[in-house]
């Protein structure tokens, strides 16, 4: 790894006049501290380890089109390539194409550690396919964890086969617990062959969830709760949702912004709704953290994504080009390069101890400071501020570098006509932060960053690292 490069272009002076903190009270997102085999457990899930989310990669197979609910933020698409958002996926498959295409992907991508089936349906909506995928895959690929993301309505009715297949994760979608509040997201629940409209239909689909929800902690099965936060409808609700899951056994809980742009065509997009801004997702998040460990890093992946979480790899996998590919899965290359992923986190882990021993005595009344990280994972800041399609957002103080989120940006060095606009775009994206933390940064968008306010950091090293060193000493010693 190379040493610590930094190169911090913005004086103290400047720092102390850009106001400093962020105004975050947040609190730590806490939970009793793991077993050896629970961490196991998670170690190379990237949804369910923030750590392993720089370094492995999921795929999901889209095999299960049908659906038993309605949600109003959902429109399901089976033949899109240009939106990244749950429910769209390219292609659907069959589940022996979907077991070929995991082999391929295994073998081209061996840091790829789990498979998962989250739609474009519900995978408990159409069980043949999805068991039958997960059949064939844990007979070829034994090493592949196997996940599935289930509206929770069908959930009670499979635990034990999800057991027996050794599906170890699973996630739910539970965004209320008041049918009150879940009418206004659900419009119909179709259960045991007949359609459930209004508060009818909401009751059935939440008491399912808890049942469902209980039954994965009797069996012994992690359970992530993902959460849409739809702002005036379940936003100072979702702290109630955070408590019921928690007291259920749910491991992990992912708050999610409402995506309802106009041109997806849901019923909340078609009507105005809007989603929370990244202010109002980390308020709510924060508030329902302290007692379990809250999931921010989540990219609200395709139905068929391929790849890092952040990276969608899916239009190298298509099914014309899988199908002709050789399934060249090998568990001894596969855990060779594992052991390499593993070394390089001990590298970086003890990276990041030598920056806590070496940080200054906090001050009582040290700031809260947000900066934003270019990176192409590896927990490392590692992109060029004009190659990043995303940035990774820390928030940092005198004790911690802590992650919190990621904001999409559009791609600066597109080039050609609307360099200008983009820049300004990018720079509206993260005016909250301090500090821009990228491996290069070019002269235009350097001076357009220091002229809002923002300070802009050179380095290529462990992400914690380059942060406490900005922090220590341009907001510490400022």
């Amino acid at each position: 790894m190379p040493a610590l490069d930094i190169t911090l272009t913005k004086t103290k002076t400047q720092i102390q006049r850009s106001g400093g903190g962020c105004g975050c009270t947040s609190k730590t997102d806490t939970a009793p501290a793991l077993s050896p085999a629970m961490q196991a457990r998670i170690d190379k899930h990237p949804c369910y380890s923030e750590e392993a989310h720089h370094h492995y990669a999921r795929m999901h197979v889209a095999v299960a089109p049908a659906c038993n609910i309605q949600c109003n933020f959902c429109n399901r698409k089976y033949d899109c390539a240009n939106e990244s958002r749950p429910g769209v996926v390219s292609e659907l498959l069959t589940p022996e194409e979907a077991a070929h295409k995991v082999l391929v992907v295994a073998g081209k991508i061996p840091q790829m550690t789990v498979l998962g089936i989250a739609g474009p349906g519900d995978p408990l909506a159409n069980p043949e396919k999805t068991f039958r995928t997960f059949e064939l895959i844990a007979d070829k690929a034994p090493d592949i964890k196997l996940c599935l993301s289930t509206n929770g309505l069908m959930l009670p009715d499979y635990v034990e086969r999800i057991k027996q297949l050794n599906v170890d994760h699973v996630t739910i979608t539970i965004n209320m617990v008041d049918p009150a509040i879940g009418e206004k997201i659900y419009p119909w629940v179709h259960y045991r062959r007949k359609r459930y409209r209004g508060i009818d239909g909401v009751r059935i689909l939440h008491e399912r969830q808890m049942e469902g929800l209980e039954a994965l902690r009797a069996a012994d099965i992690l359970c992530k709760v993902n959460s849409v936060l739809i702002p005036g409808i379940n936003d100072e609700h979702l702290p109630e949702v955070n408590q019921a899951i928690r007291d259920r056994g749910a491991f992990l809980h992912n708050i999610m912004p409402l995506i309802s742009a106009p041109e997806h065509g849901t019923y909340f997009g078609l009507n105005g709704q809007r989603g929370p801004t990244p202010k109002e997702l980390k308020t709510v998040q924060d508030n329902c953290s302290g007692n379990m460990k809250l999931m921010r890093h989540c990219r609200q992946c395709r139905a068929d994504a391929v790849g890092l979480l952040g990276e969608d790899r899916s239009q190298e996998f298509t099914k014309a080009k899988f199908m002709e590919m050789s399934a060249d899965y090998s568990l001894e290359t596969r855990q060779a390069v594992h052991i390499s992923i593993e070394q390089a986190k001990a590298a970086i882990a003890a990276k990041k101890q030598a920056s806590v021993a070496r940080r200054q005595a906090p001050k009582p009344d040290a700031p809260k400071v947000l900066v934003a990280v270019a990176t192409k994972g590896g927990g490392l800041v590692n992109q060029h501020f004009g190659h990043a399609k995303e940035f990774m957002i820390y928030e940092v103080d005198a004790t911690e570098a802590k992650f919190i989120g990621h904001r999409k940006v559009a791609d600066y060095c597109q080039g050609g006509y609307g360099e200008e606009a983009t820049l300004a775009g990018i720079i509206g994206t993260i005016a909250d932060c301090k500090a821009v933390l990228a491996a290069k940064v070019g002269p235009c968008p350097h001076q357009a960053l220091e002229k809002a306010g923002l300070a802009v950091i050179e380095a290529y090293d462990v992400i914690e690292t380059v942060a406490r060193h900005f922090y220590d000493e341009y907001v510490l010693s400022a």
